[in-house]
């Protein structure tokens, strides 16, 4: 093999029983070989192929590992160019791009919520494991944010984990949540270069230290940025957040801080985890499903959705490109009539907590 991006590394280590290491650890993380300044600690999943074992390697090269038990040896070989992995093309088809070009900013939404569905489905129809879904996955999470900070785009929210997600099995857990603690590690200087804000909702403590830390250190380091807000939605459900606000405003009231008739929308709005972001004017989610999902039901009830087929690993900027045309495309009257232009309604304008209570969950 040719090329820096090249890998081709033999791995051995003694394995008192290959099969029980597999089976039993779910991933193992394996340290940056001394030599290689390109690896970085490396996260792996297991799965079955055939006769031989297989785990995913949670950087950005399509690699597999293969474990034989009578020689106790593992070997590692990773080919091909970072982010090679489509046949999608990063790059927007010039008739999308030139459109999205010419469309006057304020025709852009200011805070895109993305439910990004769709990466095990996407995983199974090639013939790989649900964690592949998920890796690639990471790929357009970098890829949609670059274009939405170049777009001008005020706000992306990305729904990355909701609270349903524990139903799922424990090894695909601790995947997604070193595949996370990865990404928060591996993209902190490009958030940091960009002058995006990063910050988080959902009830992030619950996720252990080891993530806590991560967001943390990023949320620390971009709190001065004044470009782009960059929000994962982590361990989160709307039903709970509006349940934990109307428990807030709830203990006010009790305390006679807040006399009920003087709850409005606002009150609510302002009790939130989103308190002090503009409501999402668009709404993407991937791989068809036409469901909301649990995910910013109060904030979007003036958003324009935008239901596309593609699956999240596939999803490129030609993609979010048609998102924002089709967007444009089309007439918010906010409840109004088509002849009497209407400014939006005062819960569609941005909210802001005076209280203090905006989240960053830790």
């Amino acid at each position: 093999m040719t090329g820096g991006l090249s890998l081709c590394y033999v791995i051995s280590r003694a394995l008192r029983s290959s099969r029980a290491t597999i089976k039993d650890a779910g991933y193992a993380l394996i340290e940056r070989p001394s030599d290689s300044p390109t690896f970085h600690s490396l996260g792996w999943d297991c799965y079955n192929r055939g006769s031989s074992a297989h785990l995913a390697l949670l950087n950005f090269w399509p690699c597999s590992i293969n474990v034989e038990a009578s020689s106790n040896r593992m070997s590692l070989l990773g080919f091909g160019e970072k982010q090679k992995t489509d046949s999608i093309s990063a790059t927007a088809p010039e008739e999308f791009a030139a459109r999205v070009a010419h469309l006057d900013p304020l025709q852009l939404p200011r805070h895109i919520a993305i439910i990004m569905d769709g990466n095990g489905r996407w995983a199974r129809k090639q013939g790989w494991p649900r964690i592949e879904g998920h890796r690639r996955g990471v790929q357009s999470v970098r890829i949609i944010v670059e274009e939405a900070v170049r777009l001008g785009i005020g706000q992306l929210t990305l729904y990355c984990f909701s609270s349903e997600n524990w139903k799922r099995p424990k090894t695909e857990f601790e995947f997604l949540m070193s595949l996370l603690r990865h990404f928060l590690v591996q993209e902190r200087k490009l958030i940091v270069d960009q002058n995006i804000r990063f910050s988080t909702i959902g009830e992030v403590d619950q996720l252990g230290p080891a993530v806590v830390s991560e967001v943390e250190k990023t949320r620390s380091m971009t709190a001065q940025n004044t470009g782009m807000k960059l929000c994962l939605a982590l361990n989160y459900g709307s039903r709970q957040e509006i349940v934990n606000a109307v428990r807030s405003i709830a203990t006010r009231v009790q305390a006679g801080e807040l006399a009920p008739n003087d709850i409005h929308e606002e009150s609510i709005t302002s009790s939130l985890q989103t308190a002090g972001m503009v409501d999402p004017d668009l709404l993407i989610r991937t791989a068809g499903e036409m469901r909301i999902s649990n995910y910013l039901l109060w904030q979007i009830s003036y958003a324009e959705i935008y239901v596309t087929q593609r699956f999240w690993p596939e999803f490129r900027v030609p993609d979010f490109h048609q998102a924002l045309l089709e967007y444009a495309s089309r007439e918010r009257r906010f409840g109004g009539l088509k002849d009497r232009p209407t400014d939006p309604p005062a819960s569609a304008e941005p909210s802001v907590n005076t209280s203090s209570s905006e989240n960053i969950s830790s």
